[in-house]
Formats: structure tokens, C-alpha cells, sequence
């Protein structure tokens, strides 16, 4: 791939994508349930046309996105439309293309909804997030279930916010929804959550014909010692008490909560599905060997993969032709931008590489190509789709013409 298509390039797993959707599907078997795929970890479109081909909806939080859908041939009539900030265009666009419903984040969003469908002559079916004050323990840019967050609405002006909501003549009580942060490693905060909003929805079913109860994503994936040195039996060398979260361990604890509503299940992954299912391909330009310190330069940058600089994200880094033979040296992961940020890794052991030889990061396949953009006119990486021995291309390098594309010089600079 690397000969065929350069470097640095994202690489995806079509069958781990699989297994992910059908090992999250047989962990809540009992329950009825729909996967919607939380496409802001990676919209690319081949990923969104194979999630629909294994029978999923999409979490939408754009109008963007759900252009994204139908350019790959997929609809959006199964999926639901979250975000805080949804425009009447937005909307409108939602209702016309018979959205499954839209899950909301204010009272002034309520009104906007039921504004935009009235005009349209049509109901819009809705559920109303609701914020359980639960910490997530992640990351905190990306826990999402606190009072101080910007999402949902609390718990205790919940139930008024349903009455209101039933009053209005163009909207549709369909659902509950909450959604406490995304990389939760424990299953803890999610039965807390749970736990909290589950006697809400069973006293609102006493009112409202309610269809059902989305309890959002959040499956936190490995980013660190994946490989723990080829073995495979590295899953027993955690304690037992702390093991990673599992699609089995989340269903066990979740479905017996669940159970007694007699709701649809909603179930909002992104991370889980994708993230381990991809790497990005990089090539090393120079070993720069420093006094203190070696600095392992290669063509991938902040601009390609974000994670390291935006939140401190762990990727492991793998060469990959391994020889044992090698020493392992210790050096700072950089990528070419003019950014000290621009770091992937410090003081990272890794064989002993050279330049032109490639490396992967692992776990890449999540909020990565997604968030890449073009700093220091670089442009977006290649992405390539594998199945088996197959591959293919899916998503060309951005070259310079497509950057200048929509610019122009304006007549008084001429």
C-alpha cells in the first residue's frame, strides 16, 4: 500500500469493523437493539456504506453528515440527529430526508424543531437528552454526562420539559436519550447512569407512548500494550478487577437494567467500532540523534493524526518489518510541522529504525482522519479499505490543486 499509494496513509479493517458491530450485537441480545453508528469518529464513506450493509443507523450531529449518508448510498430514516447546536437549515434538511428522530438538547430546540416541522406540515418525532450528572471518568474534553457540560438538559426539569414537549402540535414524544462521554474504560459510570435514568423512563411511559430509550455509546477501546509483545494470552495479565472494558462485560451489567422497560434499545458507538480497526502508515524520514535526546522524525504530523497534541492520546508505534536482532532505542515520535506539539510519543522504546522504513500507528482508525486538516498546506492522507488478501483504495491523498480549489484573489489585490 505504502509502494502503491505513499505515505502517510490510513489503513482499515473491514472485517474487524465487522466483528466489532456483531460482537456489540451479541452482548445485548437480549434486548432489542439498534446499533447507530456515531459516524463522527470516521464519516469516510466506504465505512458508512459497510456499516449500513451490517444493518446499522448512523448518530448524526450535522447537516454535513447527513449529506455524508446519502453520498454513500446509504438513508437516514433509522438513524437519529444529536448535537447542540442544530440550525433551522439543518433541521429542515433532517425532516425532509424522514430522519428517525432528533435528539434534544434544549427547550429553545424544541421550539425551533416543532417551528420548522410545522412549516414543513410533518410531526418530528423527538427525545430529549437528558443529563444524569455522572461522571464519566475519562478524558475532560470528552466526558459529556456532567451538570456543567453543555449537553442535555438536567434531570431535575426533565420531566417538565416532556410535558412541554407534548403539548406542542408538531412534535412526537418517541424516545429518552443520554449519552455521558465517549472512552469510558469501566462499566461503572454506565450502570450509574443507568441506574439513574431508567425509573425516569419507566414513570414517563405511565404518560407518553414512548418507542425508545437510547442510551448513547462511549465503549472505550485499547490504545496502550494492544500487542503486549505478540502474546496472546495478554488479556490475562491484567488483574481481574482491572480488565477492559468488553462488549460482554457492558451487556452483562446494562441488559438486565434494560430488560423491564420493553423499549427499543438505541446504541450509539463510534470509537468501539472503528478505532482498532485502523493504522496509519508513515514513513520514517530521519533518526535525528541529539545530545540528550534522539528525535525520530517521520511524514506523518499533528495536521494527519490530532490526538497526541489535542488531548494527550496514546498510540503504540510499529514497525513494521521487526527485527529482534535490533536494539530498541528510546526517542521523541515527531512528525515535519513547525510545532513543538507536533509530537506523537516522548521518550518512546521502539526498535531501532531507519530512514525510508515504515512504521503504523495502531488504534487509528477514530477521530483521526476525521480530524485531520490541511495546517502548513499539507494535505489530508490517502485512506485504503482491507478485506481478507483485497484492497482498495477509498479516499485519494489531497493534493495542492484541491486545497487552492475554492480560493481566489480578490480584483482590488489584481
Amino acid at each position: 500500500m505504502a509502494a502503491l499509494y505513499g505515505t502517510p496513509t490510513y489503513v482499515y479493517s473491514a472485517t474487524t469493523i465487522t466483528e466489532n458491530v456483531t460482537r456489540l450485537q451479541k452482548s445485548l441480545a437480549g434486548l432489542d437493539l439498534k446499533i447507530c453508528y456515531a459516524m463522527k469518529a470516521n464519516s469516510s464513506l466506504a465505512l458508512l456504506r459497510l456499516v449500513a450493509n451490517l444493518g446499522s443507523g448512523y448518530d448524526l450531529v450535522s447537516g454535513g453528515e447527513i449529506r455524508r449518508v446519502l453520498a454513500a448510498g446509504a438513508d437516514v430514516k433509522s438513524s437519529v440527529f444529536a448535537g447542540v447546536g442544530k440550525t433551522e437549515a439543518e433541521i429542515e434538511f433532517a425532516l425532509k430526508n424522514e430522519v428517525f428522530a432528533f435528539h434534544v438538547e434544549s427547550e429553545p430546540e424544541l421550539a425551533r424543531i416543532n417551528h420548522v416541522a410545522g412549516r414543513l406540515g410533518v410531526k418530528a418525532s423527538i427525545a430529549i437528552r437528558i443529563n444524569p450528572d455522572v461522571d464519566a471518568q475519562t478524558h475532560a474534553k470528552i466526558t459529556t454526562g456532567k451538570s456543567d457540560n453543555k449537553f442535555g438538559i438536567p434531570m431535575r426539569v426533565a420531566a417538565a420539559a416532556y410535558e412541554a414537549a407534548a403539548k406542542l402540535p408538531h412534535i412526537k414524544v418517541a424516545g429518552v436519550q443520554m449519552h455521558i462521554g465517549s472512552q469510558l474504560t469501566s462499566v461503572g459510570p454506565f450502570r450509574e447512569a443507568v441506574e439513574k435514568v431508567v425509573p425516569f423512563v419507566a414513570k414517563l411511559q405511565e404518560n407518553h407512548a414512548l418507542e425508545y430509550f437510547s442510551i448513547g455509546g462511549g465503549i472505550g477501546i485499547i490504545y496502550e500494550d494492544a500487542l503486549a509483545s505478540g502474546s496472546k494470552d495478554w488479556w490475562d495479565a491484567f488483574p481481574e478487577d482491572e480488565r477492559p472494558l468488553t462488549p460482554e462485560s457492558y451487556g452483562a451489567v446494562l441488559t438486565p437494567l434494560l430488560q423491564p422497560l420493553g423499549l427499543k434499545i438505541l446504541l450509539e458507538p463510534g470509537r468501539f467500532l472503528v478505532g482498532n480497526a485502523g493504522v496509519l502508515l508513515s514513513r520514517v524520514e530521519y533518526l535525528k540523534r541529539g545530545a540528550n535526546k534522539n528525535f525520530l522524525v517521520i511524514d506523518s504530523a499533528m495536521n494527519d493524526l490530532v490526538r497526541p497534541a489535542m488531548y494527550g492520546g496514546y498510540h503504540e508505534i510499529v514497525p513494521l518489518e521487526r527485527d529482534t536482532s535490533r536494539p530498541a532505542m528510546t526517542a521523541d515520535v515527531v512528525g515535519p510541522i513547525c510545532e513543538t506539539g507536533d509530537c506523537f510519543a516522548k521518550d518512546r522504546e521502539i526498535q531501532t529504525v531507519g530512514e525510508r522504513e515504515l512504521v503504523a500507528f495502531m488504534s487509528a482508525g477514530a477521530y483521526a482522519f476525521a480530524m485531520a486538516s490541511r495546517y502548513n498546506t499539507r494535505g489530508r492522507p490517502a485512506e485504503v479499505l482491507v478485506r481478507g488478501s483485497t484492497f482498495e483504495l477509498i479516499n485519494r491523498r489531497e493534493t495542492f490543486e484541491d486545497q487552492i480549489a475554492g480560493e481566489q484573489i480578490p480584483a482590488f489585490l489584481t
